[in-house]
């Protein structure tokens, strides 16, 4: 079982490419990205611990030695999504889950430091009392995948990984630290969020507007299929497109629009999904189908 200690945030590019080239390999699809769902062991978890400190060493100057000290303690219960580009054989995104019963996840663990509300407070305040928690802990995407059609549908298919696997394994809440971009970006999809214990944003780990958030899981895919409705509605040309901004408007809910129906729905998504199987930390990863 990987530990804080075993755990790797620096691989050689050609290891990098020789563990996708691997996989691709051992899991033959189409189109050009794929989702791996992998267990805290998986040599495509060290991969995605390394996207992840690339990109927020960048964003936030978390370099590999804070990384492990933050996301160490939560190895055994890391499930990690890493999207890979088929196209160049290398990893385009990831996100890391980690999964407990209330406290036990980063985000509640760190909270009460920031908001002044306790662990037991902030579980009161949204029924966290024994439902499974994930925390939706790390999500990354490298820049080249940030502008244009691609950027969407890697973090797409990192969100709509989420709603599939975390009811396939009964999640009943959800948890995240966002910084500003994350926090807009969510709602603009229509994910039903609410901050912990009513607290406001702070500073985190870099981020100089954060908040902590928590998601009523079984709320979220109907939250955002309506809201794609709702979007393409409000998408339809009219005597409003031809006023100032008026159509950057309309293409931005076309896009948004899009993309909650993507994530929503899963359409052209979730046969891209692959679950590696096996025991691995607390999680027992299966196939889907």
């Amino acid at each position: 079982m990987t530990s804080p200690a075993t755990a790797r945030y620096d691989l050689a590019p050609a290891e990098v490419r020789r563990i996708t080239a691997e996989f691709l390999a051992a899991h033959p699809t189409d189109g050009r990205f794929v989702t791996a769902v992998v267990g805290p062991d998986s040599e495509l978890a060290a991969v995605g611990r390394a996207l992840e400190k690339q990109v927020f060493t960048e964003s936030f100057g978390n370099d590999a030695t804070v990384m492990a000290a933050e996301y160490g303690p939560y190895e055994a219960t890391s499930l990690f999504f890493v999207v890979i580009d088929r196209r160049r054989g290398m990893p385009a995104g990831v996100a890391r889950m980690i999964e407990s019963r209330g406290p036990g996840t980063k985000t509640v663990d760190d909270a009460p430091q920031h908001i002044g509300a306790d662990v037991a407070t902030i579980l009161a305040a949204h029924g966290m009392t024994g439902g499974k928690v994930w925390d939706c802990a790390t999500l990354a995407v490298l820049p080249e995948y940030r502008g244009g059609r691609s950027a969407l549908l890697v973090s797409t298919m990192i969100y709509r990984t989420f709603l599939v696997l975390g009811r396939r394994h009964g999640v009943r809440h959800a948890v995240s630290m966002l910084d500003r971009g994350a926090y807009r970006n969510l709602g603009l999809i229509g994910v039903p969020m609410r901050t912990l214990a009513g607290s406001g944003p702070f500073e985190y780990l870099g981020s100089a507007e954060n908040r902590a958030v928590h998601m009523d899981f079984p709320a979220i895919e109907q939250a955002v299929r309506e809201q794609a409705a709702r979007m393409r509605r409000a998408a339809r040309p009219g005597l409003a497109t031809l006023r100032r901004g008026g159509l950057r408007k309309l293409l931005t809910r076309r896009v948004a629009a899009g993309v909650s129906h993507r994530i929503g729905t899963g359409a052209d998504v979730d046969d891209h999904i692959v679950v590696v199987p096996g025991e691995q930390g607390v999680f027992r990863l299966d196939p889907i189908g």
